[in-house]
């Protein structure tokens, strides 16, 4: 591996150029007409333009980003997270046309992208799973389905992601209208319509284990994340490690991880995602990919999971052995261009004034800068604070000294909210589930 084309945009990118530039690689940008000017495309050894802003058009034209890497003689792709990342068409695309893919086998992420079916691998891995369907022909057969888990259950699209294609009945009448509104929903953002259905957990925790496989059979995890603090399914802020979670639970939390890597035979960066309701633990899927919160496991395990994803691309087997220890406790805040006050509307527009904080224990992995226009057509998300302490409550305390300097001006963000949320009693004491925040938020 020589040269790395980096399949994506905003902070992932930049900060996978970054990496290249660690490990002595040549980088290539992609960008579309409204990123001319984004700070990946300015940081990359090469930058090529892949077609108008809609993303359909760009980032997620897997010809024209082959075309890129063919045109710079790129020798990898790295998709980063999002649009192309777990796509196994795309994987195999990268592979037949001789480029190597900084991820797993399309394989796998095609075992592991249907959930229903990751659902199977975890079960013949003995990894506990919510109470369930390996699918829903339909919405006669979902509501006897439902009738065997009991309400409420909940109803997912196998190729989902994001929140979406997830919808919650109380009931049978409810069940068979919200199951054709799920399957058109999912046919719409996945272009799938399948469904599954789960047990529904009013007040679990979501906690993750962060894993990493090698081409030599090695795999290791790098211990959790909790991600339970979130909106609309969404995640605001992620810990590492959990605040509340006991050493026993943690420990077979992780443990299954590793097997469930094992048994879809994994490769690369990887994040099994559990709820956790006491001390009882469920599996409910796994990102084929580098996720958003992965600094918050750098900063505890002293870990460059980007640059481990290359080395481990390369052939290179795993720089470290299993039993990573945990230094500390990390914070990450996502920083996005919405408006807490108006039901988190999107704020788009030019950075007229930036400060960004420092200090010791203080990461921000951004892509933006004073005079930047916030294009309107991604992710609302623009940066990520990190901050480290040498346990929790070091760690909260220099997040609310970062928060109070970052200054972002000319357009709303999330930080009030997240000063809001260091004050907040159930985030202090950590006793907080994936509802708590709708919660606050209605009351």
């Amino acid at each position: 591996m020589k040269k790395v084309l980096v399949a994506n945009r905003g902070e992932i990118s930049l900060r996978i150029v970054r990496a290249c530039r660690d490990l002595g690689l040549a980088s290539v940008a992609v960008y579309s007409d409204a990123d001319e000017a984004a700070m990946h495309v300015r940081h990359a050894d090469e930058a090529v333009n892949i077609g108008p802003p809609p993303a359909a058009k760009s980032y997620l034209n897997a010809e024209a980003i082959l075309d890129a890497a063919r045109e710079t003689g790129a020798d990898a792709v790295h998709p980063g997270y999002g649009f192309l990342s777990e796509n196994a068409a795309f994987a195999r695309a990268c592979e037949e046309a001789g480029l190597i893919f900084v991820g797993p086998p399309a394989e796998a992420i095609e075992k592991l992208g249907d959930k229903a079916a990751a659902r199977r691998i975890a079960e013949e891995a003995n990894v506990p799973v919510v109470p369930g369907s390996d699918g829903v022909p339909s919405p006669e057969e979902a509501a006897g389905l439902a009738r065997e888990i009991g309400y409420p259950v909940m109803i997912k699209a196998s190729a989902g992601g994001g929140g979406r294609g997830i919808r919650v009945a109380e009931g049978e009448k409810e069940l068979l209208k919200l199951v054709k509104e799920a399957k058109r929903e999912a046919e719409a953002a996945f272009g799938d319509g399948t469904l599954y259905l789960e047990k529904f957990l009013a007040a679990p925790k979501h906690v993750e284990v962060q894993i990493m496989a090698d081409h030599h059979g090695n795999v290791v995890h790098l211990h959790e994340r909790e991600c339970s603090m979130q909106r609309k399914r969404q995640k605001v802020l992620e810990e590492a490690p959990s605040a509340n979670l006991s050493g026993a639970t943690r420990q077979a939390m992780c443990e299954a991880a590793v097997r469930l890597a094992r048994r879809a035979d994994y490769t690369n960066a990887g994040t099994v995602e559990f709820l956790v309701e006491g001390e009882e633990f469920y599996f409910i899927e796994m990102n084929t990919r580098i996720q958003v919160e992965h600094p918050a496991t750098e900063l505890v395990s002293g870990r460059d999971l980007i640059c481990e994803q290359l080395r481990v691309a390369s052939g290179a087997p795993l720089s470290f052995s299993p039993d990573v220890p945990v230094s500390g406790h990390a914070i990450e805040f996502r920083i996005n261009a919405e408006d807490p006050e108006m039901d988190f509307l999107p704020s788009p527009g030019k950075i007229t004034a930036l400060e960004v904080p420092g200090g010791p224990g203080v990461r921000v992995d951004s892509a933006v800068y004073g005079g930047y226009e916030i294009p309107p057509f991604y992710d609302s998300m623009i940066g990520k604070l990190v901050v480290w302490g040498r346990d929790r409550e070091e760690a909260i305390s220099r997040s609310r000294r970062a928060l109070r300097e970052y200054r972002i001006e000319g357009i709303k963000t999330t930080i009030p909210l997240h000063l809001g949320l260091l004050d907040d009693a159930a985030f202090l004491s950590g006793d907080y589930d994936t509802a708590y925040l709708e919660r606050r938020s209605e009351g």
